[in-house]
């Protein structure tokens, strides 16, 4: 049997792969047409045509076909020689207008180079390198704001105040540093210690900032898993979906109308990056100079008396007096800088929430929650709101969930649950009839009889017992 060759895109041996776990049954066809982000029918159809035709099937049909568009060959020969005998040193763009011009030849210029390159007539000629020069201020003040934060030993790892009269090593903590901006209108830097580079940190330092100033036009990071989710599955879904997941700032920034870029190396964010270099030079100098090894002294020294001096001397006046800022009040900023996120409401009217359990309380303007999504929203000031459907909803924390109350599953649990709890009275009608148990005679000098002899068929039987619950055995005539 003759080997046949099969040329596939990316997409068709995607497909493939995917099909072949659906024949033997391992994957369903549903799920199949989920992962390629097609129609239900249209990947049936697909489906079918793989089994009949097998791997060819998947392959597209125009593959290796002219395409309808494609120019006559007569044609074709009839500008090259053109282009030999008088256009040899024009280039595609000039050949074509002589073309048009002298000749009466319609031909696109990609199109005449690739049938110059196809045959030799055409070679790739590299550019010239780029001069790069360096980019210009923005004009205004807030049109792109940058923001990093810088890890180093700021307090050079100077011991903290005595306390019980000990001495606690210094603190550990980041630098958040705000700069406006990228190509900068002003070179104003706003600048915040935290225990280190989280979302809590940027929200903060955001927050302040937008309060002295507005909310910027642009904000440029880097692409820290604050601002950007770098995961695979956000890779797939960017790639289906032409959207990519947003991070809890990246959510926050798209409610307030601030546009996010992130860059792609530290050398596009410059200029935060050399004032990172010099407040490490200059601020660790100053912390030193003024005695301060704790992040809460280092905060108010940036705050009074470094940040104003570095921005009088190094900031400079714009070349367009607007400020592209926007105004916004304290309760947008709060609503919209918080950590959000949805959870399920148990049938106990209970919900969890970062290791919290929430007892909701409806009230009787809200329905029952159970088995109903809510939004909870944490502040920057640990405040925790329970939102459903844009409603606040009454909530109290509790130390546990509470238990249900298990059921007997078995006739024998609940009869010996129930004699447990209760037991019959001698008048009670189970009672009626009932012969006390007799003491056993005492026993003669005989042997026992033999079993199966006449002494033993002779001797009296002893009453029979009638089966009873347990805890419940008594003792009945035979009538």
């Amino acid at each position: 049997m003759a080997m046949e060759t099969l040329t596939m895109s990316t997409k068709e041996r995607r497909r493939l792969a995917l099909f072949g776990q659906v024949k033997p049954g391992s994957l369903t066809l549903r799920a199949a047409s989920q992962s390629l982000g097609l129609g239900y029918r249209q990947t049936r159809r697909m489906f079918a045509r793989f089994k009949a035709q097998g791997d060819a099937g998947l392959v597209h049909k125009l593959r290796g076909r002219s395409g309808n568009r494609r120019r006559d060959a007569a044609q074709r020969d009839q500008v090259l020689t053109l282009y030999r005998e008088h256009y040899a040193d024009f280039g595609c763009t000039l050949a074509c207008e002589y073309l048009l011009s002298q000749h009466g030849l319609t031909v696109d210029d990609q199109t005449l180079r690739r049938w110059l390159t196809t045959e030799g007539l055409w070679q790739r000629r590299r550019k010239s390198q780029v001069k790069r020069q360096r980019r210009l201020r923005r004009s205004c003040f807030g049109d792109l704001v940058q923001i990093d934060g810088s890890h180093h030993d700021w307090f050079e790892s100077r011991p903290c105040a005595q306390q019980d009269g000990a001495t606690l090593p210094a603190s550990s903590c980041a630098l958040m540093v705000m700069i406006d901006p990228r190509r900068d209108a002003t070179g104003w830097t706003h600048a915040q210690f935290f225990e280190g580079e989280t979302t809590h940190a940027v929200m903060t330092i955001f927050q302040d900032w937008s309060l002295d100033h507005g909310l910027p036009a642009q904000l440029y990071p880097d692409q820290d898993s604050i601002y950007r989710v770098n995961t695979k599955a956000a890779d797939e879904i960017e790639e289906r979906t032409g959207a990519r997941p947003m991070t809890q700032f990246g959510r926050a920034l798209k409610e307030l109308g601030v546009k996010l870029t992130c860059a792609k190396s530290p050398q596009a964010k410059g200029r935060v990056e050399r004032m990172n270099g010099t407040l490490q030079d200059r601020l660790v100098k100053a912390l030193r100079l003024a005695g301060i090894s704790e992040m809460a002294a280092a905060n108010v020294f940036l705050k009074e008396t470094f940040l104003p001096q570095l921005n009088e001397k190094f900031s400079v006046r714009p070349a367009d007096e607007a400020d592209a800022h926007r105004a916004v009040s304290a309760s947008e900023l709060i609503a919209a800088l918080c950590v959000r996120e949805e959870r399920k409401v148990g049938k106990d009217q209970c919900v969890s929430f970062e290791g919290q359990v929430l007892q909701l309380n409806p009230g009787r303007e809200l329905p029952s929650l159970a088995d109903k999504k809510v939004t909870l929203s944490r502040s920057l000031e640990g405040e925790l709101t329970v939102l459903w459907k844009g409603k606040v909803v009454e909530s109290s924390a509790v130390t546990q969930r509470p238990k249900a109350q298990v059921k007997c599953e078995s006739l024998s649990e609940r009869v010996a649950s129930h004699a447990e709890r209760w037991r019959p009275p001698s008048h009670h009608p189970w009672k009626r009839g009932v012969v006390p148990p007799q003491p056993t005679p005492p026993q003669s000098g005989r042997p026992p009889a033999e079993p199966g002899s006449a002494a033993a068929s002779a001797a009296p039987q002893p009453a029979l017992r009638q089966a009873q619950p347990a805890g419940c055995e008594r003792t009945f005539l035979l009538r």
